[in-house]
């Protein structure tokens, strides 16, 4: 004969969806994971370590973007006292410092 009769090929099995869109996604969150949320968080850390060691003499600088002295700490309020010029003492929350400098600390240049 001239027509070669057709084989049927082995019916290919079916991937189950579900696993092929897991390991991408699972790819996804890690690679967020590892470059957006976990520098975030250390970030964070240690800024609520360098609010709560403020000290008496530091130079902070407030979220409104005043500069000031820290006259006064207390252990069991989160307020403290901040000498912003001569005679001009305010008390600030901790947690609305934005940075804290030691007494001799240089100041940071901006990139």
């Amino acid at each position: 004969m001239f027509v070669t009769p057709a084989f049927a090929q082995a019916p290919v099995s079916a991937t189950d969806p579900f696993s092929s869109l897991l390991i991408p996604m699972l790819l996804m969150l890690a690679i967020f994971y590892f470059l957006l949320i976990r520098p975030q968080s250390k970030r964070a850390k240690e800024h609520r370590e360098r609010m709560s060691s403020v000290r008496r003499g530091d130079t902070v600088i407030t979220s409104g973007g005043m500069v000031g002295r820290v006259t006064k700490v207390t252990d069991t309020s989160d307020e403290i006292e901040v000498e912003l010029a001569d005679n001009l003492k305010v008390r600030i929350i901790k947690s609305t410092l934005m940075d804290v400098r030691s007494k001799g600390e240089p100041v940071k240049e901006q990139a």
